[in-house]
């Protein structure tokens, strides 16, 4: 402090005339008429260090003031011997040499001396610890009254004693109407029981709690939530005792907003992520349709219903009996009080004439319904349990278009219940995002059906699955596709030849779907009208290289092409790349003939060589294409043993057989199509020159198994 600040003058006071040091707690000393001190506190001692024996008789003045201050301590000395009394703050030498700033109240007193001049009695106090509590106290008010944060003092019967601007602010109450009332009176939609439940807590154990949120609406904002961080400690005197409690709140609205925000963003990424693993995993469209219902179910709605129209599903169908109508094909309402008996895949409805429904269906643009407006969806007769549902349980819904190459396939209905969100922007362009996806694999899988069906038709229509009776040969055969979900082109067919010969074709066609299928027919034609020309196998195999030659350069297949003239007991065969056939005489052996392959159609090696094979009377020959023996977990050497095995005991019918042939080699699911064609020779009187039970070839064997 300045030691130089103005005197004030005191009122007079009687002079006095007993001892104070001991009377007075902050009575430093007291000196005669000389300025010898005559009486030396306890206090005094305590605060500038020097003991009684040290003071007592000698002049306090050059010891106890600073030289810099002795002017002003002497100019206040003479207004106290001409009777005032003064306050002064003035630096007091502490014994060890340090100043003291003291706040001094000096007034005249009778000399104890008895010689009739007067005295001096000094009271003082230290400055520094009154001005930090001073300080203390401005600091207070100022963050009191200044600051963002909301603060109060509340008493022990938890009524507000004192609030600040900034909660009276928050909580739309000025500061004058808290004084005297609880939280409860003030706020009652913050949930005030729970609240003074806490700070009950709090008085009792004298222990604060820090960072405690809370969510409620105030008079300051009643319409919208706020989020607050509130903090609460004990209020407690010098001595220990619980005076209230100090309460500190932080609106934290707008962060906790952000952070919400963001971990919702975070769940929106996750979930696209996740349809782009889940949806279209497969081109079966009902699988397609489920999985669009378990990514939306239960994170982003309460239910979701998969619905497309008829005319899409069925477009061969009369256009009359389709229009407007629309097949649920997935589906899913969790809560357990939908009337799920009326939500049922499967089921067809008539989408309501001039109905939102048949807008957002005929514009492509995806709609929100309100509870007022859902009902109206349904028009079925016997669905007023459903509407009812509908009107009572679900907040909002969305009608959102299955849209893909420009073609409304149908639609995608979502909701959420009551006690839910309505979906918000973010919202409906996620769930949009997730449904035009959906609608590309739908469409890829309704695509790929039609093509699929396409293939099949064609692949029925071109594989005759009836083989003609010819001389010489009990016959059977088989194709298999790859899957409920593959077609393919592998084909075998028996020709009629002249003369009572017989030819017998198998081919595979590189790759699946209705190209595959079609170029297989164009090959089979092909191998009909050249075989009605009686054209020797290998020459057969020429011509058909170049008509796969024709159809480009991309294009490749197997094939081969055997001739039986039973006339002289064999056959004869060339192959482009296929598989070689399996021969089993009547005692029971088995071989694979071994000569050359050939090159594959198209390929443009056009090495195609003709093998002669005699087979006896009740000798069979397997032909079948490499899906039979080739698989991921086996090699077509493999194959061909496992193959073998299953040709023992053939003494049954060429049924049985073949079925004991595919089910000895297939797994449940096949991994490539597959046909098979069996070719028996028939008892009967063996033509001059040949040798009963005896296979034979002009070309090499290969025996497996020691057959």
């Amino acid at each position: 402090m300045d030691t130089h600040e103005p005197t004030h003058d005191a009122p007079d006071l009687p002079l006095p005339t007993v001892g104070y040091a001991g009377a007075l707690r902050d009575l430093l000393w007291r000196a005669d008429a000389q300025g010898r001190i005559v009486e030396w506190s306890r206090a005094a001692q305590d605060l500038l260090g020097y003991p009684p024996e040290q003071m007592l008789g000698r002049n306090g003045f050059p010891l106890l003031v600073p030289e810099s201050d002795r002017e002003a301590a002497a100019r206040l000395a003479r207004k106290v011997r001409a009777g005032q009394a003064v306050c002064e703050t003035l630096p007091v030498r502490h014994r060890d040499g340090h100043l003291v700033p003291m706040e001094l109240w000096v007034c005249p007193a009778a000399d104890p001396q008895g010689g009739g001049g007067t005295g001096v009695l000094a009271v003082a106090v230290e400055t520094s610890a009154d001005r930090a509590v001073q300080d203390s106290l401005a600091a207070l008010e100022s963050l009191f009254a200044q600051s963002p944060v909301g603060l109060a003092m509340l008493g022990p019967d938890l009524r507000f004693l004192r609030v600040n601007d900034a909660l009276a602010r928050m909580n739309g109450v000025s500061a004058d109407e808290h004084i005297g009332r609880r939280l409860a009176d003030v706020a009652p939609g913050v949930n005030a029981t729970k609240l003074e439940t806490m700070m009950r807590q709090v008085l009792d154990s004298g222990e604060a709690v820090v960072d405690v949120r809370r969510t409620g609406r105030t008079p300051a904002d009643p319409e919208h939530d706020r989020i607050w961080s509130c903090s609460y400690a004990p209020l407690v005197d010098s001595a220990g005792r619980r005076l209230g409690l100090i309460a500190s709140l932080i609106d934290i609205t707008q962060g906790q907003q952000a952070q919400i925000e963001a971990e919702r963003a975070r769940q929106r990424f996750a979930l696209l992520a996740d349809a782009g693993t889940r949806i279209g995993t497969t081109l079966d469209l009902h699988q397609t349709a489920e999985e669009v219902v378990q990514v939306l179910v239960p994170r982003l709605a309460d239910s979701a219903d998969v619905q497309l129209l008829a005319a899409v599903l069925e477009p061969d169908e009369a256009a009359g009996s389709t229009h407007g109508v629309v097949r649920r094909v997935a589906a899913a309402f969790p809560d357990p009080s939908a009337p799920t008996a009326r939500l049922q895949v499967g089921d067809t409805l008539q989408v309501p004439i001039g109905s939102v429904y048949e807008r957002v269906i005929a514009d492509g643009r995806p709609m929100n319904l309100y509870q007022s407006d859902i009902p109206a969806l349904i028009t079925n007769p016997g669905a007023a349990p459903l509407r009812a549902y509908l009107s009572a349980q679900v907040r909002c819904a969305r009608l959102v278009p299955l849209v893909a190459r420009g073609k409304v396939l149908g639609a995608v209905v979502v909701t959420r219940l009551r006690g839910r969100e309505r979906f918000d922007e973010q919202d409906c362009v996620l769930i949009d995002e997730l449904v035009a996806r959906a609608a590309l694999n739908i469409d890829n899988a309704l695509m790929y059906t039609g093509q699929r069906a396409a293939a099949l038709t064609l692949q029925r229509s071109l594989t005759n699955s009836t083989l003609p009776e010819v001389t010489g040969l009990e016959l059977t055969g088989r194709y298999l596709p790859a899957s409920d979900h593959e077609v393919g082109g592998d084909w075998f067919d028996v020709i009629a030849l002249p003369h009572g010969r017989t030819g017998l074709v198998i081919g595979d066609v590189m790759g699946h779907g209705i190209h595959a299928a079609a170029v297989m027919g164009q090959l089979r034609a092909a191998v009909r009208t050249l075989a009605r020309h009686e054209i020797p196998p290998a020459e057969m195999l020429l011509s058909l290289d170049a008509a796969v030659a024709d159809l480009g350069e991309n294009e490749m297949a197997t094939c081969l092409y055997a001739v039986h003239d039973p006339s002289v007991g064999g056959f004869v065969i060339a192959r482009a790349g296929h598989p070689p056939p399996a021969m089993v005489d009547a005692r029971g052996r088995i071989a694979f003939l071994d000569g050359s392959s050939g090159t594959p159609l198209g390929a443009g090696g056009r090495d195609f060589r003709t093998e002669r094979v005699s087979l006896l009377p009740g000798g069979l020959l397997v032909l079948y294409t490499d899906g039979l023996i080739e698989a991921r977990d086996r090699d077509l050497d493999q194959g061909m043993r496992q193959l073998a095995v299953t040709l023992r005991d053939l003494d049954r019918p060429l049924e049985e057989i073949c079925d004991r042939i595919l089910s000895g080699l297939l797994p449940s699911t096949a991994q490539d199509d597959v046909a098979v064609l069996l070719a028996r020779t028939r008892r009967s009187r063996a033509p001059v020159g040949s040798h009963p039970e005896r296979l034979r070839s002009r070309g090499p064997t290969r025996k497996v198994d020691g057959g």
